[in-house]
């Protein structure tokens, strides 16, 4: 692979080539090249891996059909070949599950996986969608500054809105049956810090609608039900990347496992 190019990883599962197709669109969106990477661990499965890439470029193409696209076999562990491409990609796109190596009950082990070490952005596709916000989860974090960059570029490029949601499952902002004499202020108090956190970006992006959610609700619920209609939701990544890193989080696991679209997980910056 030459220059900068969004990578997708295939396998030759409908999920795959579902993810192969998100990326076409994504990297068409950013006016990259896509690279698409099948690595081969069962040497029983060589026979159809040059069809199986076939079949994702063609897919690629049905959703754009100037882009460049290149493919390649190699033949190794899904993870290690996937987080080492990684180091070198803007963009990384796996599916939610997949054949072989890729595939888990509930969301794939190469998906897991490369998600928490990848060192750029990664997106495990599930249940795509052309239309609908971005969602981004806000913590005060410094990684989810760099998610808030991720998300509201995607959602001038897809010229959509975005919804900015921070749970403080502490806050107690909610009606209940035992009056708390704050709880406006502390909703008030919230919503006024979440804005404050968005002021900066939303004058860099003026064309963005953005809406704000603060909750008491657990993060991976109260993402999980923004996301519902969306067509991405972002969370931040505190790890370094690479296989040092730290393990992903709570909140970003638990959205990777439950989220209804697809899911970015975007780390500190590689220099952080």
């Amino acid at each position: 692979m030459s220059g900068p190019s969004a990578v997708a990883g295939v396998d030759g599962s409908e999920q795959s080539v579902l993810a192969a197709r998100w990326a076409a669109r994504e990297a068409d969106l950013r006016g990259l090249p896509l690279h698409l990477l099948l690595v081969n661990d069962d040497p029983a499965r060589a026979p159809h891996c040059e069809s199986a890439l076939a079949d994702a470029t063609r897919a690629c193409h049905e959703v754009a059909p100037e882009l460049t696209v290149t493919a390649e076999i190699t033949f190794g562990h899904p993870i290690e070949e996937l987080v080492h491409i990684s180091a070198h990609a803007p963009l990384l796109v796996v599916g939610s599950r997949g054949r072989g190596g890729f595939l888990d009950a509930v969301l794939g082990s190469v998906s897991s996986a490369v998600a928490t070490h990848g060192e750029c952005p990664v997106v495990v596709v599930r249940n795509p969608a052309d239309t609908g916000p971005v969602v981004v989860g806000v913590d005060n974090s410094r990684g989810s500054r760099f998610a808030l960059a991720f998300a509201f570029d995607a959602a001038a490029r897809r010229a959509t809105g975005l919804v900015a949601v921070q749970a403080l499952p502490d806050a107690y902002f909610h009606p209940g049956p035992f009056p708390h004499p704050d709880r406006d202020e502390l909703r008030d108090s919230a919503d006024r810090h979440l804005a404050e956190q968005l002021a900066g970006w939303s004058e860099q992006y003026p064309d963005v609608p953005v809406s704000r959610a603060a909750t008491n609700e657990h993060p991976v619920a109260a993402l999980r039900e923004a996301a519902e209609g969306a067509q991405l939701l972002v969370v931040g990544h505190r790890g370094r990347g690479g296989f040092t890193g730290m393990l992903l989080g709570s909140v970003a696991s638990g959205v990777l496992h439950h989220s209804p679209c697809p899911v970015a997980v975007v780390r500190m910056d590689r220099t952080s």
